[in-house]
């Protein structure tokens, strides 16, 4: 029996995902471990920074191995633009090791592995997933635990609780390009100072749109 939530969620769905169809990361990376390393970097800073960035540091370390040899400092040298620059050293490194000692130099494909990793949380983790191994994943970034709690389809600014909510209203398949597809409308429409309501393919059902929502306030204050 679909619900209400489903039912918004399959109409965001089918509004957003022929616009937004590109179910990639806007990172620059070679494989697995790069795309790893670069996600962790992203954290509170923009993709365009990292990318500019990573060439420098990959060209140093180009694998878990050398990564997991480096000396910290040098590596807080290379990362140091993308803020929080110490402790996203220190995870990086970690995590190369890591992956070195317990993981054969392989990116686990699983959550509950990733997880494992240092720095990585459950959004870098369903990206990794779903990008590297084709596996159903949502990643709640801020663009989309935005744009999720204006459009009602998760009202909560709780990650992990935003995650759960947008899984439960749509299928596993359509989880990686439901994501994506929210966080460019978050990222390039619905953005965080001065979201684009006026000809906003969603408008007609955002109750956070102008419209909807000064009508659901003429609803309330006429029921009291």
């Amino acid at each position: 029996m679909e619900t209400r939530s489903s039912a918004l969620a399959q109409a965001v769905y089918s509004a957003l995902v022929p616009i937004w169809p590109d179910s990639g990361s806007a990172l620059n990376y070679h494989g697995c471990f790069e795309l790893l390393i670069a996600v962790i970097l992203s954290a509170q800073c923009t993709d365009e920074q990292v990318n500019k960035v990573t060439p420098g540091l990959f060209a140093a370390y180009p694998d878990p191995e050398s990564l997991a040899a480096a000396d910290v400092a040098d590596v807080e040298a290379l990362v140091r633009t993308t803020g929080f620059f110490r402790a996203k050293a220190a995870h990086i490194v970690a995590t190369a090791q890591m992956l070195v000692a317990e993981y054969g130099s392989v990116v686990p494909d699983t959550i509950e592995r990733l997880t494992r990793l240092p720095g990585v949380g459950r959004k870098t983790a369903n990206l990794i997933v779903s990008v590297c191994y084709g596996k159903p994943g949502i990643v709640v970034d801020t663009h989309v635990l935005r744009t999720a709690r204006r459009l009602g389809l998760a009202p909560t600014d709780d990650p992990a609780k935003s995650e759960r909510l947008l899984g439960a209203s749509l299928p596993p398949e359509r989880w990686t390009a439901f994501s994506y597809a929210l966080n460019r409308h978050g990222k390039f429409v619905c953005t965080a100072r001065k979201p684009a309501c006026d000809g906003c393919p969603l408008a007609s059902i955002c109750p956070s749109a102008p419209g909807l929502a000064a009508s659901a306030g003429r609803k309330t204050n006429q029921a009291r």
